[in-house]
């Protein structure tokens, strides 16, 4: 623990003529007058401090539009220019539109950059035109457009279809589209996305090359094709179960779901919509009157780059909710939110990273935390975990009011040297995690078997734990293991690590490779749908998986539309599950088994 900190001396000055007179009275009465006439905050030593403000003004790096601006394509193309290819750079950006119609805009999306409307609805705020994303960064190659986000829209686009070629860690959330949407870059290259939520499209979802794909409570007017995965939960207009062929995964409901929290303007005052909760939910939340909670602006510490943990966390002891405006924070101890109902809301994909091996961010085991669009960057000192929802042995149930995850996105390497021995743990009961790309970095700067380690990507312990939208990639040893009952998982897209430099190196115990998915054998109830491990061992092409996942043979563990696939044959799976399903063969890319369980 560091010692406390202390208070720098007081100087106390007072009229000519009668400073003596009033020093007479005594520094004690007068510090204590003093201290009363002062707001105050209780700090984490329990000394008091001037009180943190909330609102204020949202920093350079939020870019606020409204309709009557002159040149907002070249502004909105300045951003693009700068991010189109800094796949690890450090700009990040917020792209907000006020209400109204913009009329002729393409809205190119790079990394780091997200691009919302600032209405209560999507209709509220009207392009007609484009958001955009392509990969003519990457030679037409769109497995690396990660880090983006579209949210709170309507579109025309003005050929009929928008184009959105993404991969992981790019949402597009609570967006309607007045015509198509075309998820493969321009000339049908690689994609492997991706994630719609709380989303209305009209016409087509053309997939074409996307390897794979979660929709959740949404309305799509048709469905084009499937590759190897997608599933769809609560989505009106979603094709029809008939996994393998066509490779679609159908829930008609999501058994418990919330929105994503995001900005609005209520006239000229900015707040923070939180919307409700939602059970066995089917289509848009946004039709009709919005349920939730608004909250003022005011009530939120903005925090803007420079900002210290401590201070962050003496914000929220004060009773504050966090809104990280984009940008990189360096903290030296662990943000701890352990008020219920916090919100912590980052936007532009505020990038937090631990500098000394804590834990970026813990929550308590309090209902209601609502943690979404941030990124958590491994630091050079290993951290025993990047995020933690609960203490050890948490017990207390949540499920009237959980705890959700949103956006919420952990890497280890790419953009420097980071290590970490497991990436989010989830301790708290009933918590739900929609929508997470955990990533030791395969590409980037500081990568190796061993220079960012990472052994473990999610520790389940919490019982009744919901995961829709879980991609989880190259970790170590498991990337996804599940100690807690009652678990469920809607769509989980994983390969293994790339660069195990051996069989030696991924062996666990008597068992070749240690499975992307493990239930531990103590789990009596777990159930999982729409569920795919890939590997491609291109350091040694030789090793052998025994299977992608791993399970208790129990009458509650079951597992629905299970693949594994092996990449151009660099490495083979023996099994899909535990001993179940044939082998993987040969250098196809094709799913060559597919297997239900039991």
């Amino acid at each position: 623990m560091h010692a406390p900190p202390t208070a720098p001396p007081t100087t106390l000055r007072t009229a000519a003529g009668r400073g003596r007179r009033t020093r007479t009275l005594g520094f004690a009465a007068f510090a204590v007058s003093l201290l009363m006439a002062l707001p105050t905050a209780q700090n984490a030593f329990g000394a008091h401090a001037q009180a943190i403000e909330g609102g204020g003004d949202l920093g350079p790096n939020v870019m606020v539009f409204d309709p009557s601006m002159p040149d907002i394509q070249a502004k909105v193309d300045e951003v693009f220019k700068q991010q189109e290819s800094a796949q690890f750079g450090t700009g990040r950006y917020a792209l907000m539109f006020k209400p109204g119609t913009y009329n002729n805009l393409n809205a190119q999306i790079g990394f780091y950059t997200s691009i919302a409307g600032l209405g209560l609805n999507p209709d509220d705020t009207t392009f007609n035109g484009d958001v955009t994303v392509d990969a003519g960064w990457f030679n037409g190659n769109a497995t690396q457009n990660f880090w983006r986000s579209a949210e709170n829209l309507a579109l025309n686009p003005v050929s009929g279809t928008d184009r959105w070629a993404v991969s992981q860690a790019a949402p597009f959330r609570r967006m309607h589209v007045k015509g198509g949407l075309n998820l493969a870059p321009n000339g049908y290259g690689w994609a492997s996305g991706g994630y719609i939520a709380d989303s209305k499209i009209d016409g087509q979802v053309g997939p074409y090359s996307q390897q794979q794909w979660y929709t959740r409570d949404s309305s799509v007017g048709s469905w084009g094709n499937g590759v190897w995965n997608m599933t769809f939960s609560g989505v009106e207009g979603a094709p029809a179960q008939s996994f393998p062929n066509p490779p679609y995964t159908t829930l008609g409901n999501t058994p418990v779901s919330r929105e994503k929290p995001f900005l609005y303007l209520d006239g000229n005052s900015y707040k923070v919509f939180v919307p409700a909760k939602r059970t066995n939910a089917r289509g848009v939340s946004w039709n009709g009157t919005p349920q939730g909670e608004s909250i003022p602006l005011s009530q939120f510490y903005v925090v803007k780059p420079g900002a210290s943990a401590a201070t962050i966390n003496a914000a929220v002891q004060q009773g504050l909710h966090l809104l990280f405006t984009p940008g990189i924070y360096h903290v030296n101890q662990t943000i701890n939110i352990d008020r219920a109902n916090t919100v912590v809301l980052g936007l532009g994909l505020a990038t937090i990273i631990p500098d000394n091996g804590v834990t970026a961010i813990k929550v308590g085991d309090v209902d209601g935390v609502k943690l979404a669009g941030l990124l958590v960057d491994a630091g050079p000192a290993n951290s025993d975990s990047l995020i933690e929802v609960g203490p050890q042995g948490a017990s207390a149930r949540h499920a009237d009011n959980p705890t959700s995850l949103q956006d919420v996105f952990v890497r280890v390497g790419g953009a420097g040297a980071g290590k970490a021995t497991t990436g989010m743990v989830i301790n708290s009961n009933d918590t739900i995690i929609d929508h997470t790309w955990l990533w030791r970095a395969d590409h980037g700067e500081g990568i190796g078997w061993e220079t960012n380690r990472a052994d473990y990507g999610l520790q389940v312990n919490g019982d009744d734990v919901l995961a829709t939208g879980l991609f989880v990639e190259h970790f170590n040893k498991y990337d996804v293991r599940w100690s807690g009952e009652r678990g469920k998982t809607i769509f989980f897209q994983n390969e293994k690590a790339y660069d195990a430099p051996n069989q030696a190196a991924v062996q666990n115990g008597s068992t070749k490779g240690f499975a992307a998915y493990k239930v531990d054998d103590s789990v009596t109830t777990h159930e999982g749908w729409g569920l795919g491990s890939y590997c491609y061992f291109n350091v040694d092409p030789t090793i052998r998986q025994d299977h992608g996942f791993e399970a208790p043979v129990k009458p509650g563990v079951k597992f629905h539309d299970l693949l594994v696939v092996s990449l151009g044959g660099q490495g083979q799976y023996e099994h899909v599950i535990n001993d179940t399903g044939s082998p993987t063969s040969g250098t196809s890319t094709v799913p060559s088994n597919v297997v239900s369980f039991p």
